[in-house]
């Protein structure tokens, strides 16, 4: 008999040569267990999806709810459907007063796609101004404004008018200009290795892109949902941006995006011509229903005023010879290492012992760390255990 292994690679295509090819039968909390029963403690929630961890009661009661009244209807703007309304209603209750109507996508690649039009059709221009290192998503535009030549240099063509400039770097700040529509940031970069804005850096942006008129976009789909001890990062920076993009955790464990700007800047994309931007399923509603719930939980449960306490017990914990740094703001976290050997061959260990974690994209000397937000005090004692005996081996 064919096995599931053997179906997946034939039959799914594939993004590498080196899948990790667990074969899960089920979820639950902080935990993954495999076809032979084998526990997996769930250390990166997916990528920093699963803030809530896996199956969490409400989240499903939520979904089971909504499949009982309809699942989809109509693409995307036309019917007035109470899971948008109430999660639009309560995402933006949660945010400035500029970020007041949202556009609902399908990830984080589309929310990255939206919002660069967006802001090329609200002001005209057609520059756009991103930062090496970054990371916005998979699809042509997204590809776009990625900062890392490797991933992008065979599907070029892209975008024009991309300019990148570094991160942590004012000096550069010169490049954007009256000729820019918009500057793209992830106000920590994800994909670089947990790399934080230094003091002031993020408030000198948002002044130059006041100066020369460009819209500042903030890309928040792993910061976001208290992921960095705050419901979103840029609160922790005291800057706001004019278009911000969700998407990962926000969809409490099914797939959902959105960019999230003025109704001002919005409504440029209603006419001349209409239709703008479309999407089929963007809002589905099963997915905008769970988001409701999982953000409830966060609140209900007060998640996030315990992650800076347990990103401090993570660094109590972690100390060992081998491990150089330790970068991290909240549950999202780098541990590097001398090389990207010595990390790839840690992170094996890890899965042998029962714990998954993950290298970064474009930072290969440093190990993943963003579990969900509902772990333990004990479970974060027992993944430390783990992480430092696989140091050892």
């Amino acid at each position: 008999m064919t096995s599931q292994r053997q179906l997946f690679l034939q039959h799914l295509a594939q993004t590498s040569d080196f899948p990790l090819c667990l074969e899960i039968e089920k979820a639950k909390g902080i935990y993954l267990f495999d076809k032979s029963g084998k526990k997996y403690i769930d250390l990166i929630s997916g990528i920093s999806v699963s803030n809530l961890g896996h199956c969490n009661p409400f989240v499903i009661s939520a979904i089971n709810n909504q499949l009982k009244k309809y699942s989809h209807l109509m693409v995307y703007g036309e019917y007035v459907q109470s899971p948008q309304v109430m999660l639009a209603k309560k995402l933006t209750s949660l945010l400035p007063k500029n970020l007041s109507s949202v556009f609902f996508v399908n990830s984080g690649a589309e929310a990255t796609e939206g919002a660069l039009k967006l802001a090329k059709r609200y002001k005209g221009r057609t520059e756009i101004i991103a930062f090496k290192n970054a990371y916005h998503g998979s699809t042509h535009g997204a590809l776009s404004v990625m900062g890392n030549e490797v991933l992008k240099i065979k599907y070029r063509p892209l975008l024009p008018d991309i300019r990148f400039i570094e991160f942590n770097n004012e000096k550069q700040f010169v490049q954007i200009s009256e000729k820019t529509a918009c500057v793209i940031i992830e106000p920590v970069q994800g994909e670089a290795g947990v790399k934080i804005p230094e003091k002031n850096f993020l408030s000198n942006l948002r002044k130059r892109c006041n100066e020369t008129g460009a819209l500042l976009i903030f890309d928040e789909a792993q910061t976001a949902f208290g992921r960095t001890g705050t419901m979103f990062a840029f609160e922790q920076f005291g800057v706001t941006p004019d278009i911000l993009l969700l998407a990962k955790a926000f969809g409490g464990g099914m797939p959902l995006g959105a960019f999230v700007s003025s109704k001002k800047i919005m409504d440029s994309l209603k006419s001349n011509p209409a239709l703008g931007h479309l999407t089929t399923f963007g809002g589905h509603p099963v997915c905008c229903a769970a988001a409701l719930a999982a953000i409830e939980v966060l609140e209900n449960e007060k998640l996030i005023s315990g992650v800076k306490k347990k990103e401090k017990l993570f660094k109590i914990y972690l100390r060992h010879k081998r491990i150089l740094e330790i970068r991290s703001i909240g549950l999202m976290m780098a541990l590097q290492f001398e090389s990207a050997v010595e990390n790839q061959k840690i992170i094996n260990n890890c899965l042998e012992n029962g714990l998954v974690t993950d290298w970064f994209l474009f930072c290969g000397d440093s190990m993943r760390i963003a579990p969900p937000l509902n772990i333990t005090e004990d479970e974060i004692r027992i993944s430390c255990e783990k992480i430092l005996m696989s140091l050892d081996e």
